[in-house]
């Protein structure tokens, strides 16, 4: 039997009567005649809903019960019952904790009012501490799910972008699974492993405001055309900075995967280890697809030829230490990302 209440009082009669009336009303009653009784009915029982107690009784009084008694169960209802002498008393118990008094001698639709007021308010307490503890969790699922809305929203804007240059059709998801198992030959795991895969299937997000006559352009780019197109990574970085300003990672590398270790690159021309360490894996692999692939200026290279590229260029354009990752990571090079 789930036990809805517990009446407490020194008086047979009037706590019998109590306990007919809640009864009545649809809640499984116990009765204690004193305020120590009733602790060890709750250390029997567990935590019960409501408790009405007197406030003088002997052995423990309905004070030192209050007191002991939400000590124990912070969330049970309590309800005094007082005499017309000791109202000041009850009132020195709502401070404490009780959430409502009944005067003596009681009326049932009071006792009935007062009990469903009692249970009303500890709803509202527990639902208001659940809503709080849970709120958190909430919101940030409700971040997540929005995010990878804009995410989802931003990968159609990468498929766009490969649908105006058919050249690059498959580049930023094979940059992307070059990247990651590069990086975990560097020892990424966890989150920093999934800001990489996602900066490398998101790198090159603002050539979507790059003019399609230069992105297909059979020919060398004139110095105008090349400034042009070197804008793409600065504004990459704009496009999502709104969307994934937690994920800076990500941001480092849509900005930064064309900084050269010499400091001969863009957009920042920085230099070394000042470059970020996530932007100079999507260097390394950027430029390996796009040595393997057609472009509408060059026919592609063989693997082995493009991997040689990188070892002969780590140390100026690349970083030596991530070009030693990739050819652990591929040691056969010729087995492209769509077969492994």
């Amino acid at each position: 039997m789930t036990v809805h209440c517990l009446v407490v009082d020194d008086d047979a009669q009037v706590r019998h009567s109590l306990a007919r009336v809640i009864q009545a009303h649809g809640l499984a009653t116990l009765e204690a005649s004193s305020g120590a009784e009733a602790l060890a009915i709750l250390e029997r029982e567990g935590e019960i809903p409501l408790a009405i107690s007197d406030i003088h009784m002997p052995e423990m009084d309905g004070v030192t019960f209050l007191r002991q008694a939400l000590e124990r169960y912070p969330d049970m209802a309590i309800v005094m019952l007082t005499g017309v002498a000791e109202v000041a008393t009850a009132v020195e118990c709502l401070k404490l904790g009780a959430l409502d008094y009944i005067s003596k001698p009681v009326l049932i639709d009071e006792v009935r009012a007062r009990v469903d007021k009692a249970l009303e308010k500890r709803e509202l307490v527990l639902q208001n501490r659940f809503y709080q503890q849970h709120l958190e969790s909430r919101v940030r699922d409700l971040d997540r799910r929005n995010k990878q809305s804009v995410i989802n929203g931003v990968q159609m804007l990468v498929h766009a972008l490969e649908a105006k240059d058919a050249y690059t059709s498959g580049h930023s998801t094979r940059v992307s699974r070059y990247a990651v198992k590069t990086a975990v030959h560097l020892g990424f795991t966890g989150d920093r492993l999934e800001h990489i895969r996602l900066g490398g299937e998101l790198h090159d997000i603002g050539k979507i405001g790059t003019r399609e006559d230069i992105l297909n352009k059979p020919g060398p780019l004139t110095p105008d055309e090349f400034e042009h197109i070197k804008g793409h990574t600065a504004l990459g970085e704009r496009i999502l900075a709104p969307s994934l300003g937690e994920s800076p990672m990500v941001l480092r590398v849509v900005r930064s995967h064309h900084e050269r270790i010499d400091g001969g690159g863009f957009p920042d021309g920085l230099v070394g280890q000042a470059i970020p360490q996530e932007a100079r894996i999507v260097a390394v692999v950027d430029a390996f697809d796009a040595m393997t692939t057609n472009r509408a200026y060059r026919p592609s290279r063989t693997p082995g030829d493009a991997k040689d590229e990188l070892q002969r260029c780590a140390g100026t354009h690349f970083d030596p230490e991530v070009v030693d990752a990739f050819v652990h990571a591929f040691p056969d090079v010729s087995i492209l990302p769509s077969s492994i």
